[in-house]
């Protein structure tokens, strides 16, 4: 045999071993896909591909323009670019811009309490898709991604941040950096529900805070705070006060869900 045939039949060799590989490969990918079929994010049906079920993505209500531009709260009709709700002129928030993928409706919610509650991590990836869909200008303009904190108590119950898995999905989506032990929560808080707007405000007054070894990190960079439902917004204002003091450039939010209690008018 001549080398040149012994190099034709390693080549046929290797095309073969190939070929099986990438059959074996299809067949392996098929019986899982039978086993442990796609199920949809939110009511946990079988669906034919990834996400939501027909019925479940007709009852989810994305945000889109027209929209406060501080607020991210939609209006009733456009009144044009740069116009900014009652609610933003009245009561302005320390961070610069809010967006939201989605109105915190009952699928929202289901979404919500399966990745905060039931180790719904799996959800952080589709939810982080969205999210990074409704805040690409914010996330086009953004140096670092930060998610809300946790107490070390609640997180050591919980054992892992909601707001740090979306924090993650969207910055693999985004090549951004994430910034996990940027901000502290460095007191424990009442869950918000429940209460009114100034109670909310006063139960994490003075919750948040960037510790000194951090600062660094967050001086001087425009960030995306990431949260997984905004109500009030009063969690968010103390975090990005918490950045600003901390010598941030600017603080934007970013939010899988938003509460939107009637459509809103611009003033």
């Amino acid at each position: 045999m001549t080398a040149s045939d012994a190099t034709a039949d390693g080549s046929g060799v290797s095309r073969v071993m190939g070929a099986l590989r990438r059959l074996w490969s299809r067949a392996a990918h098929l019986a899982l896909d039978i086993a442990l079929p796609t199920l949809c994010v939110a009511c946990r049906e079988p669906v034919s591909g990834e996400g939501l079920c027909p019925q479940c993505w007709s009852q989810l209500s994305f945000i889109a323009p027209p929209y406060c531009e501080k607020l991210g709260i939609p209006f009733v009709y456009d009144p044009g670019p740069g116009i900014l709700s009652m609610q933003a002129i009245a009561d302005p928030p320390a961070y610069a811009r809010a967006r939201a993928a989605v109105r915190y409706d009952e699928v929202a919610k289901t979404l919500v309490h399966a990745l905060k509650f039931h180790d719904g991590v799996d959800l952080a990836p589709t939810m982080g898709r969205w999210m990074a869909h409704a805040g690409e200008p914010l996330l086009r303009d953004a140096d670092l991604l930060i998610p809300v904190p946790l107490h070390w108590r609640r997180g050591f119950s919980r054992r892992y941040n909601q707001s740090g898995a979306l924090a993650r999905a969207i910055g693999r989506q985004t090549k951004l950096p994430v910034a996990i032990e940027a901000l502290k929560r460095v007191r424990p808080t009442a869950h918000q529900i429940g209460l009114s707007r100034a109670e909310r405000a006063a139960n994490v007054q003075g919750a948040f805070k960037v510790p000194p070894d951090r600062r660094a990190e967050v001086q001087g960079r425009r960030i995306v705070l990431i949260d997984d439902v905004l109500t009030s917004g009063a969690t968010v204002d103390a975090c990005a006060r918490a950045l600003l003091r901390a010598k941030a450039r600017s603080v934007d939010v970013l939010v899988f869900a938003r509460v939107v209690d009637t459509l809103k008018s611009p003033i």
